[in-house]
């Protein structure tokens, strides 16, 4: 099909905050009739573990707000001025707030990611990994979910050519 329009992702971050966007908006073209790749390259290679073990990442993350929207009402009432430079550096509140931001995207009825990358498969995106980052990092295929394919910049880059929306997420 000629008429078919593609988009191409790279998906370079795996915290919980950063996992969600590559699988919603493939998710979201498939069910569009679009074509949809995603490469994941450095730290986006840890979305295709069979178990994914993703967390919120304050410190990294300038945007949080510092009042954090998550959990229950009591929780979000509360008015913690935190600079993330300090939420960063507290041990355990990357893993707080990994917890409320679950809690809240499940009380919302916001799919896991791993429900989002099974919908992924099911629609027929593609999932690359990148071979070049695999051997880097140490990561082996058997860590991987089934259906994965394998290559290089050149891979992604041959269908991202002819794609008519590119994203690097």
């Amino acid at each position: 099909m000629a008429d078919t329009k593609k988009l191409a992702i790279i998906a370079s971050q795996g915290s919980l905050d950063w996992a969600y966007p590559p699988f919603i908006l493939a998710s979201t073209a498939a069910a569009m009739d679009m074509e949809a790749v995603i490469f994941f390259t450095f730290y986006g290679l840890p979305l295709l573990k069979k178990e994914i073990d993703a967390k919120v990442s304050p410190h990294s993350n300038p945007a949080m707000p510092m009042k954090m929207p998550f959990g229950s009402k009591e929780f979000q009432s509360m008015n913690w001025p935190i600079p993330n430079m300090i939420s960063g550096n507290m041990p355990g509140f990357d893993n707080m707030a990994t917890m409320l931001m679950k809690e809240t995207f499940k009380k919302k009825g916001v799919a896991t990611i791993e429900q989002l990358r099974g919908m992924c498969q099911e629609f027929g995106v593609r999932f690359i990994a990148c071979q070049m980052t695999m051997e880097v990092f140490g990561f082996e295929k058997e860590g991987f979910i089934d259906g994965v394919e394998y290559g290089g910049a050149a891979t992604f880059l041959e269908y991202a050519a002819d794609a008519n929306i590119s994203l690097f997420i």
